[in-house]
């Protein structure tokens, strides 16, 4: 007895289905190979935010600071020559270093300890020197560019594919370097590098007076202050936006998390509800 197996007509035409997705899918990526570095890229981002150097600490604040979706529209990749200005206690760079270890550069812009008679800035100059000898596996590729606080002057020769600084600018407002900084900042991006800016966002109209008094800045100050540099604005994103920032806190900025200064722990429960400060994200490029 011969027996004659036929395919259900419904299942050739899933097999046909499933065929043509997968030529066109092939066809796509293969047209787009943008598409796919994209993904790429993400992934190594994900990777770097994943790793086991991140303190737990640091770990619960990326849904705040949405370090992938950020560096992203940054247009951060691998191979990019990156400098992070006062990186503080590092919280970028962790994710940075490891992203652009092997292809890639990061240099950091730190006070140099020497130079100041500040103790604050001393200790964040050792801290951070500290966290880049402690584990070499992770920080051994890093660069240091250490410059004066009160004076901060600085050329990397035009070779920096990205400038980034996050959440800086109300303290170069405070004292009156930020205009050298901004220069500095120029100076060292190749023509076409990108200026990427994340900072506390005021009201617009908020006076410049009470914008360094609470740390929030507009983003006008913010825009006029690039383009006297010699930038032109390119884009924002709402990435880093929260609407239940008020922006009116006894503190300031600092009332907020993670500094929460001067209060309670009735307070400080309270205002842990709002997350971190609303933040502005902004791209500017180097003509």
């Amino acid at each position: 007895m011969n027996i004659i197996i036929t395919s259900h007509p419904t299942m050739l035409i899933k097999n046909s289905i499933i065929n043509i997705i997968l030529v066109i899918s092939i066809i796509f990526f293969a047209g787009n190979p943008s598409y796919s570095n994209d993904i790429q890229h993400k992934e190594a981002l994900e990777r770097s935010l994943q790793g086991s150097h991140r303190s737990e600490g640091n770990r619960l604040r990326d849904k705040f600071r949405r370090p992938v979706e950020t560096l992203t529209f940054f247009g951060v990749k691998p191979n990019s020559n990156v400098v992070e200005i006062t990186p503080g206690r590092g919280w970028y760079s962790e994710i940075l270093a490891p992203l652009l270890k092997a292809n890639g550069t990061l240099t950091a812009v730190i006070y140099d300890a020497d130079l100041t008679d500040n103790a604050y800035l001393k200790k964040l100059n050792g801290f951070y020197k500290k966290k880049l000898g402690d584990n070499p596996e992770i920080y051994s590729s890093v660069q240091l560019e250490e410059i004066n606080h009160k004076s901060p002057v600085f050329d990397l020769d035009s070779s920096a594919d990205f400038v980034l600084t996050f959440r800086n600018v109300h303290n170069w407002a405070k004292s009156g370097t930020i205009d050298e900084m901004f220069r500095s900042f120029y100076k060292s991006l190749k023509t076409g590098g990108v200026l990427g800016v994340v900072e506390h966002r005021a009201r617009a109209g908020t006076p410049l007076s009470q914008q360094i008094k609470s740390g929030y800045m507009t983003e006008q100050f913010v825009i006029k202050t690039a383009e006297k540099a010699g930038f032109v604005f390119n884009s924002s994103s709402n990435i880093n936006n929260n609407s239940l920032d008020t922006k009116d806190h006894k503190n300031g900025v600092w009332t907020l998390l993670p500094v929460q200064r001067g209060l309670s722990d009735k307070e400080k429960s309270v205002y842990a509800k709002i997350g971190e400060s609303d933040r502005m994200t902004l791209k500017f490029v180097k003509p």
